[in-house]
């Protein structure tokens, strides 16, 4: 009886040997495979800032163009408006203000790979049609506003569109299309009160008195970051708050963090992204002496950059937003934008006589807004082409 069982037990040897190899086997290949899938989606796991920068969800950003990258491209058939547009405050109306040339118009930007398209007034308020939109934000993003109001009023005859006011906002309605365009004042985003002997409170951890005017909105387009940077002598605030404290002082990209958790914390417990889009407009560059040039007198766009430096208030917003469970998406409109030292209004934002018009480099020069039509345009143009995706 031994014999067989020495016989079972080199059978069974034998079995589990055979076995055994075609395991290893399999486990090699299917561990190969595994390498494969994840070497062929290390590139997207890896590209965090550039998925940030253009969709901050799981969408793959290699399948989207990037704005943000390419060139301005001189163009005889822009503006997309008439520069009378009604709707243009005196500061940015350049031509009417003296300006003597008009090529800041003319320039749009051709991102590489891809193209955006020409603005539609008609495609856009049928898109937005029963819709509210609303850019939120400084002085900056009232300039965008403008912007987008001139580029689909000419398409509305003139008693069927008007403008309303109420508390720091202000609307533009297409009636036929049930359409506002609206701008809700709100520089730092967080609220900024009067205290005790008349000091200026930034609270960096209070957002409602300036949310409650964002809410049952379709798309919400916001930003901040000049009021942030401001130096001592023009800043806002007197004093920071966060919970029960009171700071004189605060490194100002801190203060700025603090103060976009706290919109991303109402952003992602108060809207439904079903229901809202969320975009965030990066910031737009000044082109003051700080920066190394006055914006005075120049007539083109820069070509390129011997060095690029990307911001900190960039990086910032960048780091919020990933950590933000609501997809947002981050309109990257700053290196595009700071090539443009031609498009500010720089002496004429306002009317000059004669007299000065002869000494023009007298007068304060602004170098943060931008011209109507002009570079703000191009924005908006971006800001069709996001909505449609």
């Amino acid at each position: 009886m031994a014999k067989p069982k020495f016989q079972l037990t080199q059978y069974s040897l034998f079995i589990f040997l055979f076995f055994g190899i075609l395991l290893c086997f399999f486990h090699v290949e299917a561990s190969s495979e595994l390498q494969l899938g994840l070497e062929d989606h290390e590139p997207w796991l890896n590209e965090e800032d550039e998925q940030v920068i253009m969709v901050q969800s799981s969408h793959d950003s290699r399948k989207s163009c990037d704005f943000s990258v390419g060139k301005w491209v001189y163009d005889q058939s822009y503006p997309l408006y008439d520069p009378k547009c009604p709707y243009l405050s005196t500061a940015v109306t350049c031509q009417k203000n003296g300006r003597p040339d008009s090529d800041y118009e003319k320039w749009k930007w051709k991102p590489q790979g891809c193209s955006i398209p020409r603005f539609d007034a008609l495609d856009f308020l049928g898109r937005m049609r029963k819709k509210r939109i609303m850019l939120v934000g400084d002085s900056i993003m009232r300039n965008q506003w403008e912007s987008l109001v001139c580029l689909v009023q000419g398409v509305i005859p003139n008693g069927r569109k008007r403008v309303m006011y109420s508390g720091p906002s202000m609307a533009f309605h297409a009636m036929d299309f049930e359409t506002s365009i609206e701008f809700s004042w709100a520089p730092l985003l967080v609220e900024l009160k009067k205290g005790p002997e008349n000091k200026r409170i930034l609270h960096l951890d209070l957002i409602q008195e300036n949310a409650k005017y964002w809410r049952n909105v379709d798309v919400l387009v916001f930003d901040s970051a000049h009021w942030w940077t401001h130096s001592d002598q023009w800043s806002s605030w007197d004093y920071f708050m966060e919970g029960n404290n009171l700071l004189k002082s605060m490194n100002p990209m801190v203060a700025y963090q603090k103060g976009l958790t706290t919109w991303s914390k109402w952003v992602d417990s108060n809207l439904d992204p079903r229901k809202t889009r969320v975009i965030f407009r990066s910031m737009s560059p000044r082109h003051n002496r700080e920066n190394g040039w006055k914006c005075y007198n120049q007539k083109q766009p820069l070509a390129f950059f011997s060095h690029q430096h990307v911001p900190e208030q960039l990086l910032v917003l960048q780091g919020v937003l990933r950590r933000m469970r609501f997809p947002v998406y981050l309109q990257d409109i700053t290196t595009m934008t700071a090539l443009r030292r031609d498009g500010h209004p720089s002496v004429y934002s306002r009317a000059m006589a004669q007299e000065e018009k002869q000494h023009p480099r007298g007068f304060s020069s602004d170098c943060s807004h931008w011209c109507l039509p002009g570079v703000p345009d191009i924005w908006n143009e971006m800001l069709s082409v996001l909505l449609k995706q």
